[in-house]
């Protein structure tokens, strides 16, 4: 019961953006329930118990917290104080019965703030996993606001007006709707919890000095210069007044409104800062104070208790160990940071994970020019996260660009999916980790650094290896059209570089558009640069422009470095087709990107021509598949049966130790059979070299088992034989930076030794299915190489679909692995599978709502 209790308990985000811990009821919570009921209004306690109801019987009171967790169920929501906020229940409506009554309550003040729609997916999961399918519940027809948490579920909630009652009821299997409903308010809570931080009434500060030394004193001073236009109050035991503020003991003293509060104090009074920011009416708090998680295991569970208390009191925590954040809304102007200068205003949103750099990585952003809507530093991350700031930036009608400086993934899985739809409306950025720690699927491959690289893109994320990159790629997407196609235009006075340039662009998989390059030789002049390049910018052959210049002849023309800079920036600023350029002298037009060296100019224009097409092709669908039994495969113990459940058919094996428990399996498959060497143990890969086929009788199997144990081992893989077929392989692993990914190459020791496997994230769509299918560099021998027959290739992809669903939706199940499948042209054999199973609670994003572990 203890691990259940563990399971069942989260942090959980409310409508407003304020967070609030759920857990089950308690038998000590006896105390706590009397006084919710107590704090009830006359109307909520008679539309949830249909009469006044004005006290609870005792009886009845320990009916209410005595639950088994199994037949009936419980959830509360508590404040800081260990107040139950809210009650959520079912209840079994018989011994065997697949149906279970469902209410819930909410205290008066925070109704209306999304607490009955988090109470219902919660219940919905806990009795799925106790075997129940349906609920029902008895609402009166004035409870309009329960009739709407129900009929706004996603739920095929069934209605019916009977004896002055509505009477509802409707299945709790997850559908495609209440998914989207579930995503969507999470979205929607996410986004209003960054929101109310980035652009708050007033801000507390916690460790400015009345002295005006330290790193309080410095955050105060920045906020105050950079125009910030809430209040501000510093929090002093003692003094009156701080850098000329009124200063109070308390936040809540101030009598203004507080939506954050920025604390650089000693790490043990970091609790008490964020209590009093609570009480105050704080919706987060920005934690720049070291000696937490970063210190080791003591700091670490300073670091958890510091989180869990601080969402049991509605906060939301950026840091510890954070360098600020910073939002330059004209109407904001936020400066949080520890940097006494912000980038201009402008419309790229900035996520760093680190705080150490946070200096360099403003610096940086300021002296290229590049305007910032927002910023956040993480640092140690122990509750916002870049998944949240993507969610916040997403409907943000101030930011175009994303960049991400991202070190650890803490919900890979959630980041996937986010990314994706993000990508679909605003360019991401991230420089990231594409190395895969070992160990983290069992003896599963994994994809190495070009393939995650690769999903990066295939989610449409552009990923780079350094902050420089970032930066370089950020230029040309907050100041530039995205290029509508591959031809890029090299333009210049030097055919030197200019060559460089093409060389450049084939590598990168650029194509050099026709008539190109031009060189408008050193001796021309402003004026011939900007026709060459208006006659580039107008060619319909052409979908971007590769500038590249050397200093002129000295003393040609007359003030040589404003005339050709603003010749570049009359084209680059204003064409349809995005413009970079490699200057190796004088002044950079102001708004152009420009690098130093001409691979670097190009590489980052190959990044976004990448992006562009990823853009223009269709996401794709996922589509039903008929012959899933979900329950099943729920309880599968082992690959086949999961494979099973999902309508992927194994072939029958049984595996020997001897020769005659080989003849014994032998007659029960039926001949002919195939004897194979396991290896090692059925999770390692089956050498298909190390097979025999018995095709008629006992001295068939007996002979090859003797030839396989006396070369590999006693043990004998014993199969029924299928027709030849071209050898596949499909793995799926938990990779730390998407979560699921499905993997697809042909067998063989060859494919092997060249990592000839695409990978893919799951769940999969029809067409990273087909993509699948085709890109491994052996594909062409699925397709009919040199006159052999095609194989059935909508089979396959069929198959990669299931697959896919399977490591979408069952999070227990580690890593898997089908190898070989067969694949012919009538379809295919899967001979063998391996699945290794685990804690379904590794994987935080699937289930209801919850923030994720502190």
């Amino acid at each position: 019961m203890e691990n259940s209790a563990v399971h069942r308990s989260a942090d959980v985000l409310l409508a407003d953006g304020s967070t609030a811990h759920l857990r089950q009821i308690r038998p000590e919570d006896a105390p706590a329930i009397v006084d919710f009921h107590s704090r009830m209004s006359d109307r909520t306690r008679y539309l949830r118990y249909f009469s006044p109801y004005p006290r609870i019987p005792e009886r009845d009171l320990q009916r209410f917290v005595n639950v088994d967790h199994r037949d009936r169920e419980a959830f509360v929501t508590v404040d800081a104080d260990g107040r139950i906020t809210a009650v959520g229940r079912y209840e079994r409506l018989g011994p065997d019965s697949p149906d279970a009554e469902v209410a819930f309550v909410v205290e008066d003040a925070l109704q209306g703030r999304g607490i009955g729609s988090v109470l219902l997916e919660h219940l919905a999961e806990a009795a799925r996993e106790n075997g129940l399918t349906r609920f029902v519940a008895e609402v009166l027809p004035e409870n309009g606001g329960m009739l709407r948490v129900f009929g706004d579920s996603g739920f095929q909630v069934q209605r019916q007006y009977a004896d002055g009652v509505v009477h509802l009821d409707f299945p709790i299997a997850p559908t495609e709707k209440s998914r989207e409903v579930q995503e969507s308010r999470e979205h929607l809570t996410e986004a209003r919890s960054i929101a109310r931080l980035l652009a708050p009434r007033g801000i507390a500060i916690y460790g400015a000095s009345a002295s005006g030394q330290g790193i309080g004193a410095a955050m105060l001073g920045n906020l105050r210069d950079g125009g910030y236009s809430g209040a501000i109050v510093p929090v002093h035991r003692t003094a009156d007044r701080v850098a000329g503020l009124p200063a109070y003991p308390s936040a809540a003293l101030a009598g203004v409104p507080i939506d954050l509060a920025l604390i650089a104090v000693p790490a043990e009074a970091v609790p008490e800062a964020g209590t009093d920011a609570a009480r105050a009416g704080a919706g987060g708090v920005v934690v720049v104070s070291a000696g937490f998680g970063e210190t080791g295991p003591e700091g670490a569970a300073q670091q958890r208790r510091l989180v869990e208390e601080a969402r049991a009191a509605g906060l939301r925590v950026i840091g510890p160990s954070s360098f600020g954040i910073a939002n330059t809304d004209p109407g904001v102007r936020l400066n949080a940071t520890l940097s006494p200068r912000l980038p201009k205003a402008g419309r790229v949103g900035f996520f760093a994970q680190s705080g150490a750099l946070g200096v360099a990585l403003l610096a940086e952003a300021d002296r290229r020019g590049l305007g910032l809507s927002s910023f956040v530093s993480a640092g140690n991350r122990a509750d916002v996260s870049g998944n949240d700031l993507l969610q916040f930036w997403r409907d943000d009608p101030g930011t175009d660009v994303v960049l991400l400086y991202l070190e650890t993934f803490g919900n890979p899985r959630k980041f996937a999916r986010l990314a994706r739809r993000m990508s679909r409306v605003k360019p991401v950025v991230a420089v990231a980790s594409a190395t895969r720690p070992p160990g983290l699927a069992g003896d599963a491959p994994g994809p190495d650094a070009n393939a995650v690289t690769a999903l990066f893109a295939r989610s449409g994320v552009i990923r780079v290896d350094t902050v420089q990159e970032l930066f370089d790629v950020g230029m040309i997407l907050a100041h530039q059209p995205l290029p509508s196609g591959r031809r890029v235009a090299v333009v210049g006075n030097s055919s030197a570089l200019a060559q460089l340039a093409v060389v450049a662009c084939r590598a990168a998989g650029l194509t050099v558009a026709e008539g190109y390059p031009r060189d408008v030789s050193p001796l021309a002049t402003a004026h011939d640069l900007a026709d060459a390049l208006a006659d580039a910018a107008v060619d319909p052959g052409v979908d971007a422009l590769v500038v590249v210049f050397a200093p002129p002849v000295p003393g040609q023309h007359a003030d040589e470095d404003a005339d050709f800079a603003a010749a570049l920036a009359s084209v680059a600023l204003a064409g349809e087709k995005p413009t970079v350029a490699t200057m190796v002298f004088g002044q950079v037009p102001p708004r152009v990107p420009t690098y130093p060296s001409v691979e670097e100019a190009v590489r980052a224009l190959a990044r976004v021509v990448n992006y562009a097409d990823w853009l223009r092709r269709p996401p794709g669908v996922m589509p039903a598949l008929s012959g899933v039994d979900p329950v099943a495969a729920e309880t599968a113990g082992d690959s086949t049966g999961l494979l099973n459940a999902y309508g992927i058919p194994v072939v029958p094996s049984t595996v020997s130790r001897s020769a005659d428990e080989a003849v014994l399996a032998a007659d029960e498959l039926g001949y002919p059979v195939a004897l194979k060497a396991a290896g090692g143990g059925l999770r390692h890969r089956i050498d298909l070299g190390a097979v025999r086929l018995a095709l008629g009788d006992e001295d068939d199997v007996r002979v090859a088992y003797r030839e396989l144990s006396a070369a590999f081992g006693p043990d004998v893989l014993v199969q029924t034989m299928v027709p030849p077929g071209v050898a596949c392989r499909i793995e799926v692993v938990e990779d730390p930076a998407f979560g699921p990914v499905v993997g697809f190459g042909l067998g063989g020791v060859a494919s092997e030794l060249l990592g000839d496997l695409a990978w893919r994230a799951a769940p999969l769509t029809d067409r990273a299915a087909e993509a699948l299918v085709d890109e491994p560099r052996a594909a062409p021998l699925l397709h009919g190489y040199r006159g052999s027959t095609p194989v059935d290739r909508a089979g396959l992809i069929d198959l990669l679909l299931r697959v896919g669903r399977i490591a979408d939706e069952h999070p227990r199940v580690r890593s898997l692995t089908l190898n070989p499948v067969l694949a012919r042209p009538d379809g295919y054999s899967v001979l063998h599978a391996a699945a290794e199973f685990g804690d379904a609670g590794v994987r935080p994003d699937t289930g209801p709502r919850r923030l994720r572990s502190a």
